[in-house]
């Protein structure tokens, strides 16, 4: 482990917990398998399938970020992390395996930065491809609020272009 970036993961989040001792060994090990690096722009994504803790650490480690389209966010509400190297094609997903063992906050924290790799995470492929790249869309003003939204969340309702807020969704239970 790497005292000087747990340090500054731990900083970023707030405080030390096993939630982002997950993010960060994640990364570790992508970092490891698939030869990551910081992404300064897009050159490698993460596809995050919880809005845990650990997601700060793969903010801090890997430089992918909301803003920039290469950190995604996929609520299956699994503790889990695929991670994609667009410059050498590699990827990997890592899904936290579940612990049974009795253990206080510290020693899960200790665990998941300092056991085996394979005994933390199960590592797999991802079963989808790269996403795109983030693409710029054009601003729709709302016919209702009048604020701007993003052209691809505009929706049609009696004829007038509705946000997101604005549109009252129809749904038949499912």
């Amino acid at each position: 482990m790497k005292k000087k970036l747990w340090e500054k993961c731990k900083e970023f989040h707030g405080h030390e917990c096993p939630g982002l001792a997950i993010g960060y060994r994640a990364c570790e090990i992508a970092m490891e398998k698939i030869n990551l690096t910081f992404s300064k722009d897009e050159e490698l994504v993460c596809i995050t399938e919880n809005d845990a803790c650990g997601v700060d650490a793969v903010q801090v480690i890997t430089g992918c970020t909301m803003g920039k389209g290469n950190l995604i966010y996929k609520d299956t509400g699994k503790m889990a992390f695929s991670f994609f190297n667009r410059i050498n094609g590699d990827s990997i997903r890592l899904i936290l395996n579940g612990n049974k063992t009795e253990m206080t906050r510290e020693q899960r924290t200790i665990h998941i930065l300092e056991a085996p790799a394979e005994e933390v995470f199960s590592i797999k492929k991802p079963n989808y491809e790269v996403p795109s790249r983030a693409r710029i869309f054009n601003t729709v003003i709302c016919e209702k609020c009048g604020e701007g939204a993003k052209e691809s969340n505009i929706r049609i309702s009696n004829g007038k272009k509705l946000c997101l807020d604005c549109y009252d969704e129809y749904t038949r239970g499912w």
